[in-house]
């Protein structure tokens, strides 16, 4: 249940609560993936970094090492040692990024696995099941995920049957959780907004789904290379079709300035690959702006990463450190990298609250939204 407690403009401070635990909003979601976060970081390294929830993958655990594998273990909770809130992705995003030779019809998707080649069909039914399996406290549902651009009659044929297979998501998770055997009889289901960079058709979609009395909205589609700017402008459109005293997720984004920019216009929930897969790379977020720890500068630097950041790396050893454990190609260096950017994140999402909390979120975005963005 998703409680609203303030507003500062479009800004909202919340609250969700849910079986594995409560969410302080706005809050990130730290991803992993195939239940692991890229440079070897746990889940019980997460509970360090201050992450509130985990963000895991449908495609991905459906291929490897099976949902069934998952459910006789006793879901994802279990099998990871994660015990707060976990979303699942429906693996829509994945089947239309990753999959080759998908056809597309009413009933799902049929695609070749990136992994071997081998044929798999997914639809609704299909996903809401593995999402059973896995046990995540949030399922997501199965949608398309369109191109930007797409010609307009693509995009509302596909936005159409995506609320069809909204439909099928609902009932059968409704199923699921009834049928006294799934691993989280409690498992909520967010629906996806959708409908490319056509305002209107974006807004009669979120009207059509927020009738539907889902338990979360997410906005889907975006962040896939059109510029920030279409991004801000469709969250605009749809913020006040979304139901007020429902969690608003907006996926896949992003940096840091996107996140405050969405804060801004109304966003609840964000999550995101950058901050681990930039740091595998030597890109860390720092609140002056990012720096690239690779630069021959930093050979000799004795100082931490960003003075009184509170992350593993910053308390115990140097720039100069890192910059060699990447340069030698040690998995320490990118163990320690991700830790220092998911605890920006982390720190970062508290440092809005606080400041939504204490009624000045408004200059809080001013003073950062032009500086986090920097390249040092």
């Amino acid at each position: 249940m998703y409680t609203l407690k303030l507003k500062e403009g479009n800004a909202r401070r919340g609250v969700f609560e849910t079986v594995h635990g409560t969410v302080e909003t706005p809050a990130f979601m730290n991803v992993a993936t195939a239940a692991a976060i890229k440079g070897g970081v746990s889940a019980y390294d997460l509970m360090d970094l201050k992450c509130q929830v985990m963000l895991c993958n449908t495609y991905h655990l459906h291929l490897r090492p099976g949902d069934n594998v998952v459910e006789r273990l006793g879901g994802l909770h279990r099998f990871t040692g994660w015990n707060k809130p976990i979303l699942t992705d429906s693996g829509g995003f994945q089947v239309f990024s990753l999959a080759s030779l998908r056809h597309i019809e009413e009933k799902g998707v049929t695609f070749a696995s990136h992994i071997d080649g081998h044929r798999i069909f997914m639809g609704p039914e299909e996903s809401m099941q593995i999402q059973s399996h896995l046990g995540s406290t949030m399922a997501m549902a199965f949608d398309e995920c369109i191109e930007n651009p797409s010609p307009r009659d693509y995009v509302q044929k596909s936005v159409n049957r995506t609320t069809r297979w909204l439909e099928r998501c609902q009932r059968e998770m409704a199923r699921l959780n009834a049928s006294g055997d799934a691993v989280n009889p409690h498992q909520l289901l967010f629906g996806i907004n959708q409908g490319g960079t056509y305002d209107d058709i974006r807004r009669e979609h979120m009207k059509t789904i927020a009738s539907m009395g889902l338990d979360g909205y997410a906005i889907g589609g975006l962040a896939v290379g059109e510029p920030a700017e279409e991004m801000y402008r469709i969250i605009e459109e749809v913020e006040p079709f979304a139901p007020a005293d429902k969690i608003r997720y907006l996926m896949g984004v992003g940096t840091p300035v996107n996140i405050l920019e969405a804060v801004y216009r109304g966003v609840d929930l964000f999550d995101c690959v950058m901050p681990s897969r930039n740091a595998r790379h030597g890109h860390l977020f720092t609140h002056k702006g990012i720096i690239n720890i690779n630069n021959a500068k930093y050979i000799s630097d004795d100082a931490p990463v960003e003075e009184g950041c509170g992350c593993p790396l910053c308390r115990h050893h140097s720039r100069a450190y890192l910059h060699h454990l990447l340069k030698a190609g040690e998995m320490l260096g990118m163990r320690l990298a991700v830790m220092h950017n998911l605890w920006f994140y982390n720190s970062l999402m508290e440092e809005i609250r606080l400041a939504l909390d204490e009624g000045r979120f408004t200059s809080f975005y001013r003073e950062n939204v032009e500086i986090l963005g920097k390249r040092i």
